[in-house]
């Protein structure tokens, strides 16, 4: 028997039942689906996270204080050493690395604008904090030096707070907003960057640093610094040389623990890609199990054939087939079973992610995922489809021909 002859055959055997043979390869086509769409999650969760942390700026440093917790009596207290103008300047000076430096304070407040009031995160910076942060101007302009020493009463907000304050971008330029009891003039609107798994980075109200001190924090602490490194070959350099000048203005003894931590942004994306890797595989592991199941379900159906159609094995015998031409007629259909499980896997896969990414769900399909998904449910059907397959090919062709 030829192929073309073999695959006719199998073909019209799986076709003669097809609500059976779909059946049967449903477990394969769960098994391949759920595997891929995890995957893709994962890979789409990834590039999220890549693309947030390119948008808050490029070769970035944040240096934020270490909390240290202590024991008084029965209380536990917390302390933070938050970072001082005098840290920021000494780091601004002695710094060969770095191409922007911004002291930031943050906090979250009820701004109110001409079309209503939004809860709004609220961040008080140094100029070098939009270089820093690779901000870019939509509408309108920054603020400089000169506003940051007069304490000037202005701010730049993001996209989505002019949008839920005014309404849109050109319309929030040179209008005020309120904070607390303190009123600021709109001079700059931010390109958006979106929303993502990092927050939304256009939901933001910025002003210049003394200003939201002394006007909207009244604290003299600062909770944030962070570094523009000139390049990404540096970045070592520049946290071991920040971590140095940083120690010196705070006084830190040699062998003493810094109150301060250093992150850059690989170390967070390799973090964040480490859990999700490890939660990818586990979903993927957990979702490989149906395909196995789909196996059991292959090789079940495959024997109930075998005896069913033990005369028909008989009669092929008994006109000149031989053990290898039943052997590979069985493990063939098999095989076209767990492919055909496979292919509608990847179809049902790649609707479903469609129908995520609309949804707002990250979801990227690898082709690599894809094609080991579909070898891999080939090979269920090999192996799982052998058993079934060998046991028609040994039967007698007197005993086949004798079954009823």
């Amino acid at each position: 028997m030829n192929a073309i002859q073999l695959l006719q055959t199998c073909l019209r055997s799986i076709f003669r039942n097809r609500m059976r043979s779909l059946l049967t390869s449903l477990g394969v086509i769960i098994g391949v689906g759920s595997v891929i769409i995890m995957v893709a999650i994962g890979e789409g969760s990834q590039r999220l996270i890549e693309a947030n942390l390119t948008a808050m700026g490029t070769n970035l440093l944040t240096i934020t204080p270490s909390r240290a917790v202590s024991r008084t009596g029965t209380a536990m207290m917390t302390r933070v050493s938050s970072f001082t103008k005098k840290d920021i300047e000494k780091l601004r000076n002695e710094s060969t690395f770095a191409n922007a430096i911004s002291a930031v304070v943050q906090s979250n407040s009820n701004v109110t604008g001409s079309l209503g009031n939004a809860s709004i995160s609220i961040q008080g910076v140094e100029p070098d904090f939009f270089i820093a942060r690779n901000w870019t101007i939509a509408e309108g302009y920054f603020f400089d030096n000169e506003d940051l020493e007069l304490r000037n009463r202005v701010a730049v907000i993001g996209n989505s707070s002019a949008e839920s304050l005014f309404g849109d971008a050109q319309s929030a330029i040179g209008q005020q907003i309120r904070i607390g009891t303190n009123y600021f003039t709109v001079i700059g609107v931010l390109q958006s960057k979106g929303a993502g798994i990092m927050g939304n980075q256009d939901d933001v109200v910025i002003l210049p640093l003394d200003t939201a001190m002394t006007r909207i924090s009244n604290m003299r602490n600062i909770q944030q610094i962070v570094v523009n490194v000139i390049s990404s070959d540096y970045m070592t350099a520049a946290m071991n040389e920040s971590e140095q000048i940083l120690r010196e203005s705070r006084g830190i003894q040699q062998g003493a623990t810094s109150d301060f931590n250093i992150m850059n942004q690989a170390d967070m994306l390799d973090m964040a890609s480490e859990t999700i890797g490890v939660l990818t595989t586990l979903l993927a592991a957990i979702a490989g199990v149906s395909l196995l199941v789909g196996g059991i379900g292959i090789m079940n159906i495959m024997l109930v054939s075998v005896t069913e159609r033990t005369r028909e094995i008989g009669i092929r015998m008994a006109v000149g087939g031989r053990k290898r031409d039943i052997l590979m007629q069985f493990l063939t259909e098999s095989v076209i079973l767990s492919v055909m499980g496979g292919l509608l896997g990847v179809g049902l896969a790649f609707l479903a992610c469609r129908l995520m990414n609309m949804a707002g769900v990250p979801a990227a399909i690898s082709p690599t995922i894809v094609m080991i998904s579909t070898l891999f449910a080939a090979s269920i059907g090999i192996i799982f489809g052998y058993y079934p397959a060998l046991k028609a090919a040994k039967l007698y062709p007197i005993d086949a021909l004798r079954y009823e």
